[in-house]
């Protein structure tokens, strides 16, 4: 039973690396540009890229919870769910914006002219991921509120992304085809990452209203969005955890 947490943060390792899998063995397929043959990726295995991260984050947030219960917290479960979140809440997220980067950039007339240096921007992400972690573990301030927005936070909004793209609710798609808004996406989820801006957390210390009314507003606004917004309810309650932990900021103290 005292290693049940350390299987549950495994099980959000594992889903990291499929996904990673799933991005990278994007099927492949032949097409003729001005009677030349080139070879296209299709972003389907992406899709399933974005459930993992989902279930992943169901894992990241039981292994912490069943500790807790079990009284088996200890250095080696931080340690190890510092591990598993930079691959499955970092990496992907990058690989994702990677690849969609990369296409939106089939958008463009000089799309053969694009050199890496036009895609290596997303491998920010992992970057700034595992710096914030990293601040995390050495940060007494964080026991019960955030620093900077947490990276399942970041990873679960980028794993919505291509599912917008699949269904497109509200004609979204296309906002996520524009190689701009990308980049933007990118320089502020990095920045919020470390940023020395106090989160909210789900973490519910007392059953007052007062204390915690930015997390039922917060919950609220979640459950109501998901019917009318779909996949779009995901980036519209990152915005709202933004803004409201700006606008009713948490208390940070040291332990």
């Amino acid at each position: 039973m005292k290693q049940l947490p350390n299987i549950l943060t495994l099980c959000n390792l594992f889903c990291g690396a499929l996904a990673i899998i799933c991005i990278l063995h994007a099927p492949e397929y032949r097409a003729e540009i001005n009677g030349a043959d080139y070879t296209i990726i299709s972003p389907e295995p992406v899709y399933w890229a974005s459930a993992l991260v989902l279930i992943a984050g169901i894992f990241d947030f039981f292994d912490g919870m069943v500790a807790r219960l079990l009284r088996v917290s200890g250095p080696m479960g931080k340690e190890l769910d510092s591990l598993a979140d930079v691959v499955t809440f970092g990496v992907v997220p990058g690989m994702m914006l990677y690849r969609l980067l990369r296409s939106a950039y089939f958008q463009q007339p000089d799309v053969f002219d694009v050199s890496i240096i036009n895609l290596a921007p997303a491998l920010l992400v992992p970057c700034f991921a595992a710096y914030r972690l990293a601040k995390f573990n050495i940060d007494t301030r964080q026991s019960e509120n955030f620093i900077g927005v947490p990276t399942p936070a970041v990873a679960i909004l980028v794993a919505s992304f291509p599912l917008i793209l699949l269904f497109n609710p509200f004609n979204l798609a296309h906002w996520f085809q524009n190689i701009w808004v990308l980049y933007i996406t990118i320089a502020l989820l990095c920045y919020l990452m470390v940023a020395e801006i106090p989160m909210i957390s789900l973490k519910f210390k007392s059953k007052s209203l007062a204390d915690n009314w930015p997390r039922f507003l917060l919950i609220g606004l979640t459950v109501v969005s998901i019917p009318f917004l779909r996949f779009a309810a995901v980036p519209f309650v990152f915005i709202c955890y933004v803004i409201l932990s700006v606008v009713a900021p948490p208390k940070i103290q040291a332990v």
